[in-house]
């Protein structure tokens, strides 16, 4: 027995793998990004978030990583895919048992069938063996499905990383639209406080008959105006709070707030060449593992068609007296070796290795998808933070010149020199745009977070740290 498995593990060791090895797809990639920034740091391995510095944003990462239930469920994944690879793995080593009985019997005497006399009846049996079992893996079919589920369980771990990379950049996205409506809130209470008085001073004035009473509802309309303005906000800012609750793994409530949105320090814009995108991107990785994965499913289902051999063997001990059950001629032993393969099947082979070559090409295509997207996703963070900056630029000066337009039209009315309608126009004009101002300087910092999100990098092994 001990020769012939000693010959089993020589096959098994000489033995090769049908099917296609893995090799890396060849992917076309752009030189570079269109609107990479001059002066773009290398910052793909350092927590970002902190370059607001802002603790409280630093606290609520932390509590995020910690406690989001999305993660809690990758990290669950993860360890089910351990296992599926556990199981798979096992039958390329012998599977070894036990079995024991203990029966006593009496049978009937009744008939001419029945038992002679001479044998003892009822009668006793004991029995204790230990048995073995091993498929020989010559063809390599155990050998691609556990490559398969390995390829799954790294997969399962990029999954993960890919819902950090989301967690943190959905986190610090949330809490800059928070920052950003509450100075929006600001600027629409503080409008309003000061319509308000405009208000009271012309319905004064009306009283002695120095305004008209159109003075006076115009006035009034401003003040309306800001009002209605401050209930949409409030809506907004109590969603953007239940929406961080939710991703910190809390029931809905308020959340704490740190720096105003124009104390934020301004991070700098990561650099990064396309290429890289390959290796810093869990998406992506994900796919070329899920690739893996199919692509060895593709040896497995071709094993099918080569004989499967098998060895058995058993050792232990039988008697009908307990006393003697481990006593030399109780001993028993057994070993066999056999062999089973497919002859006419048809077509339940070919539809597994059809359908296991037809994964493997959908996987392919996820693959290149994935890197496409992924050059897009960065083009547009670019894009979109280039343009963003050159509009709140342009924002700022619009402030600036509405300010003092509505100042000089107010000069001009209490000069007499121009009718209220003007002041009216003036300040029309100032309130939205100092709201679409901070709309504006909050989605340019959005745009650096989306940034970090498109090119992802080693900065998600750091924010891993937390969640252990």
């Amino acid at each position: 027995m001990h020769r012939l498995i000693l010959c089993a593990i020589a096959v098994l060791l000489a033995g090769c793998m049908v099917g296609p090895d893995y090799r890396r797809p060849a992917v076309d990639t752009p030189q570079s990004f269109r609107y990479e920034e001059k002066d773009a740091r290398d910052t793909a391995n350092i927590d970002w978030w902190k370059q607001f510095e802002d603790p409280v944003l630093d606290a609520l990462i932390a509590e995020a990583l910690a406690n989001n239930k999305s993660l809690k469920t990758a990290a669950a994944t993860i360890e089910q895919a351990a296992g599926v690879l556990m199981q798979t793995r096992a039958p390329l080593f012998p599977q070894i048992g036990y079995s024991g009985s203990a029966t006593r019997q009496r049978l009937s005497q009744s008939n001419a069938t029945s038992v002679p006399s001479i044998v003892p009846n009822p009668q006793s049996s004991f029995e204790l063996l230990g048995g073995a079992n091993w498929e020989i893996d010559l063809w390599g079919r155990i050998r691609r499905l556990s490559e398969s589920a390995q390829a799954n369980l790294f997969a399962t771990e990029e999954a993960r990383r890919g819902v950090i990379l989301s967690l943190v950049a959905s986190v610090a996205g949330s809490y800059i639209q928070l920052r950003a409506l509450d100075e929006q809130l600001e600027i629409a209470e503080r409008t309003r406080g000061i319509y308000g008085e405009s208000v009271k001073q012309f319905e004064l004035k009306f009283k002695h008959g120095q305004v008209s009473a159109m003075t006076v509802e115009q006035a009034r309309s401003e003040y309306e105006t800001a009002a209605a303005a401050i209930p949409p906000i409030k809506s907004q800012i109590v969603q953007t709070e239940n929406g961080i609750c939710i991703l910190l793994g809390r029931n809905p409530g308020p959340i704490s707030r740190g720096k105003a949105l124009s104390e934020l320090a301004l991070p700098a814009v990561p650099s990064g060449l396309p290429s890289q995108l390959l290796e810093r991107r869990p998406d992506i990785a994900q796919a070329e593992q899920n690739l893996i994965a199919a692509n060895a499913q593709i040896g497995a289902a071709k094993a099918l068609y080569f004989p499967t051999i098998s060895l058995t063997g058993a050792l232990g001990v039988s008697s009908s007296e307990l006393s003697s059950l481990f006593s030399g001629p109780a001993r028993m032993w057994s070993f066999a070796g056999s062999f089973t393969g497919p002859i006419f099947t048809a077509g339940a082979i070919a539809g597994q290795v059809k359908q296991a070559e037809a994964m493997q090409q959908g996987a392919l295509w996820s693959y290149e998808n994935a890197i496409q997207s992924a050059f897009s996703d960065v083009e547009n963070a670019l894009s979109s933070h280039a343009e963003l900056t050159e509009q709140l630029k342009a924002q700022d000066r619009l402030v600036t010149a509405l300010r003092e337009y509505a100042r000089l039209a107010r000069m001009l009315y209490e000069g007499g020199y121009t009718q209220y309608l003007t002041v009216l126009y003036a300040e029309e004009q100032l309130f939205p745009a100092e709201l679409n101002y901070v709309q504006i300087h909050g989605s340019t910092l959005a745009s650096l977070v989306s940034i970090y999100q498109a090119m992802g990098g080693g900065w998600v092994s750091e924010a891993a740290k937390f969640t252990q």
